[in-house]
């Protein structure tokens, strides 16, 4: 009763408001096109056997609403540690301890180096280091990846420092640095939370690449001037290509720096050549060489400074510039200081500093994880990255995230667990309070050498981008555009030219997305020179004989793009499917970017390649439209009269490659339907639809009036049959059985009113014309749609002795399975006669 009574409140409530709810109706003519748009012209059938449901609002909002047990397990999965740390072994640990200890060596110098870049001290690089290791385990999906400082990320962070204290020269470095790293990491969890992690998806692999190589360029070319200890006074911080030219400019200005520098660059790469060439040597000792070359940064770093502390112990000023006094401890830890005007000062660089802390971090952990057999969920990476960046600060850490180096160590090293970032915890937290004395002689331009040494990684090497090439030709174009605007502008330009430039290909291939008429082959399998059949046995094939009856039971149909335009074999003869049928396959999706560019396409191959259904259409030329002026002279008139091209029989569209639709597409398909309908008149077009994959895009059609017979007169609709596609099923308990069950309880319990509607129909609407009745009201409706039923029922698929089931609706006789069933239904029902 209540479902009744809301139902009337619902349709007085759409009366009122002039909401059509009985939108279809399958027996009546197209409604005209009103306003400059199509309306929807048909209804759905009742019938006695399977009705496909269609989704619905109410359907809508309950998947979309979380239940209890999904709202728990969501903040379950916000905590991915308490799925293995019960099961933690000693086993796990010695892996862990191995590689924590391995990557806490490394991330040691890098952390001080990569401070440098953030225009920072030292000390701070070790704080974010300490950090970013320690709480990350508690949200991680990746046992590889190490966070912490990063050079893109440091002199990204290192030019929003120098570009505030431009406005606040009072304000220190390390204030502005941890104000953004707190701001940062609430975007970043917040996205996290609310699980946004695809984004990164819309980043494609030639940006990031590109990305990664112009900030390398930036990077390495900005620390040559302190690697060789150039005294001129000139900025590391603008362009790629000037920081070059200024530095081979002032050259002769370099110091006694340079060989601190350059050797201790030249160092680094000797050892790991040598390195990886004993590996390869000798592979039993491949692991010992490994540990070996990753190293090499410590033991560089030692040699340099002892070098350093041999040199300067006793001298008042030292030979080369040295790294300086180090505080002992978390000197700085302190709540952030979030001073409203230094938030304004860098918020237009936010969405920038957002880009590089994710695309990095998201790519790097996504590698690793295919290599190593495990997947990463990108929105939870998303709280590691934030969580970390939030709690960071009140050590005086400053903005991190994953680095590339040292997740490679970390990995090579056989890490287990994400819990070895706790190993390297205690590594940089005994570095802080045990050797900040050492590190006084660190020499600055050694510490140049370590940078250009770890970003030098960076770089895409030139066998990759020659890949891009051979896959994608645009996509290397847009990799050396992103190399280039870095090199010539800044590393925020370099970000977003390539995903601006990467979003306009993706919009313009699916803007420009042109589908393809189908014709039908008929194929064989075969093995060698036998045919298979479909027992798997083989029989004779390629003899001068006709082929045999099983043979030809073997044969199936495939349907190609007519200009081969997929590659297929031209000797191929692609039939057309049949005179007046078109099949038309989407390439992409079907949505509102690209929804005129498809059926513009349609419309006028259909145009070229049929006729219209009644030249005469026109009486008089003044009635023809201004753009369809007609023939010239009589004997164009002639032979437009004498065309041997076919009718416009029916269309089908394959949505195989379609999962969603929207307003302005299924605007577009009417739009289209009518103009054909008003091309074939007085006959109309069948519309068929294979492949229908999505509920959601099933309802849209059917709302738009496909899918149902839409015949131009009632004539034409009782020679319409129905070809629907069922599955064999056994059993008393079956779909098939339930239904027959049903069929024939309804029967039983039919009413007088359905007996006396039932011998009404038995009339055509022609004859209940001629008798007075009018066939637009609402009982010619009914007395129609159960002539409909009786077709429907009358099917021979519904006697057959064997148990079967429609796999689709019957209630939606125009959807099809697949190309098969569309074009079997469609030729059964076309016809060249014209109705007059």
């Amino acid at each position: 009763m209540a479902g009744e009574r809301a139902s009337k409140v619902g349709n007085a409530l759409a009366k009122g408001l002039g909401i059509k709810v009985a939108y279809r109706d399958p027996m009546g003519a197209n409604d005209p096109v009103t306003r400059g748009e199509s309306t929807f012209s048909v209804g759905t059938v009742d019938t006695y056997s399977y009705n496909e449901p269609e989704p619905t609002s109410v359907e809508w909002i309950r998947e979309i609403t979380p239940s209890f047990k999904q709202f728990v397990n969501y903040l379950i999965s916000l905590f991915p540690f308490l799925n293995w740390i019960g099961r933690y072994n000693l086993q796990w640990l010695i892996g862990d301890l191995v590689a924590g200890i391995t990557v806490g060596a490394v991330v040691v110098p890098q952390g001080m180096a990569y401070a440098k870049l953030a225009e920072l001290d030292v000390q701070f690089g070790l704080y974010s280091s300490f950090m970013g290791v320690l709480i990350y385990w508690f949200f991680a999906t990746s046992k590889d990846i190490t966070i912490g400082p990063v050079a893109v990320m440091s002199t990204l962070t290192g030019e929003i420092v120098l570009q505030v204290q431009a406005q606040y020269p009072d304000i220190p470095g390390n204030v502005i640095a941890s104000c953004l790293a707190v701001i940062l990491g609430g975007i970043v969890c917040f996205m996290g939370l609310i699980r946004l992690g695809f984004i990164v998806d819309f980043i494609p692999l030639p940006a990031i690449s590109a990305f990664m190589t112009g900030s390398a360029l930036n990077i390495c070319s900005g620390q040559v001037k302190t690697m060789l200890g150039e005294t001129a006074d000139f900025s590391t911080r603008g362009a790629t290509y000037l920081t070059i030219i200024n530095t081979l400019k002032y050259l002769p200005t370099s110091t006694i720096d340079a060989a601190m520098g350059v050797t201790a660059c030249a160092m680094l790469y000797i050892i790991r050549s040598g390195c990886t060439y004993a590996a390869k040597k000798h592979p039993s000792k491949a692991k010992i060489w490994f540990f070996a070359s990753t190293l090499r940064t410590v033991f560089v770093i030692l040699f340099y400074t002892m070098i350093s502390a041999a040199v300067n112990l006793h001298r008042e000023t030292p030979m080369f510039s040295l790294l300086g006094h180090v505080p002992r401890g978390f000197q700085n830890a302190a709540v952030p200081n979030m001073d409203p005007k230094i938030i304004r000062a860098f918020s237009g660089q936010l969405p920038a500093a957002v880009i590089v802390l994710l695309i990095e971090h998201i790519a790097i952990s996504k590698s690793f994880g295919r290599v190593n057999n495990y997947s990463i969920d990108p929105s939870q990476e998303f709280v590691g990255i934030g969580v970390t960046n939030l709690l960071g600060p009140f050590l005086g850490g400053y903005p991190a995230t994953g680095s590339f180096s040292r997740t490679a160590i970390k990995s090579k090293a056989g890490v287990r667990t994400p819990l070895g970032g706790c190993i390297t915890a205690v590594v940089v937290l005994l570095a802080i309070y045990a050797l900040p004395a050492l590190f006084y002689y660190i020499p600055q331009a050694s510490l140049a050498g370590v940078i250009i040494h770890a970003v030098g990684d960076l770089i895409t090497p030139p066998n990759v981008v020659y890949q891009f090439w051979r896959v994608a030709p645009l996509d290397a174009i847009i990799f050396f555009i992103g190399v280039l605007v870095t090199v010539f502008s800044s590393i925020e330009d370099g970000i977003y030219c390539t995903i601006c430039v990467s979003v306009a290909v993706l919009l313009f291939r699916v803007a420009k997305a042109r589908g393809h008429f189908l014709g039908r082959v008929t194929i064989h399998s075969v093995v060698g020179d036998h045919l298979l059949d479909g027992d798997g046995k083989y029989g004779s094939f390629g003899t001068t004989k006709s082929p045999s009856e099983d043979e030809e039971d073997h044969t199936r149909s495939i349907y190609l793009p007519i200009n081969h335009t997929d590659g297929s074999n031209p000797e191929v003869d692609i039939e057309q499917p049949h005179p007046g049928i078109f099949i038309y396959r989407f390439s992409e999706g079907f949505n509102y970017p690209n929804a005129n560019h498809y059926t513009d396409y349609l419309v006028q191959t259909i145009f070229n390649s049929t006729r219209r259904t009644n030249p005469n259409a026109y009486a008089r030329p003044g009635d023809r439209p201004w753009n369809d002026p007609g023939p010239k002279r009589e004997k164009d008139r002639q032979e437009a009269l004498e065309d041997p091209r076919p009718l416009l029989q029916a269309i089908i569209l394959d949505f195989s490659s379609v999962n969603n639709v929207d307003t302005t597409s299924i605007q577009n398909l009417i739009d289209v339907r009518n103009q054909l309908d008003m091309y074939a008149s007085p006959r109309s077009v069948q519309w068929h639809f294979a492949h229908l994959n999505n509920r959601w895009t099933k309802r849209a059609l059917a709302a738009a009036g496909f899918g149902y017979p839409t015949p131009a007169s009632s004539e034409g609709f009782h020679r319409w049959k129905p070809i629907f596609s069922v599955a064999e099923i056994e059993g008393s308990s079956s779909a098939a059985a339930h239904a027959e069950m049903m069929t024939n309880e309804h029967q039983h319990h039919q009413p007088h009113d359905d007996l006396e509607a039932g011998l009404k129909s038995e009339h055509t609407t022609s004859e209940l014309e001629t008798k007075g009745i009018d066939t637009s009201s609402e009982d010619s409706t009914v007395i129609r749609e159960d002539k409909l039923q009786r077709d429907l029922t009358d099917s021979k698929a519904y006697r057959s002795r064997r148990k079967v089931a429609l796999v689709q609706g019957m209630n939606r006789p125009f959807f099809h399975i697949d190309l098969t069933s569309a074009l079997q239904s469609a030729v059964a029902n076309s016809s060249e006669e014209i109705p007059l």
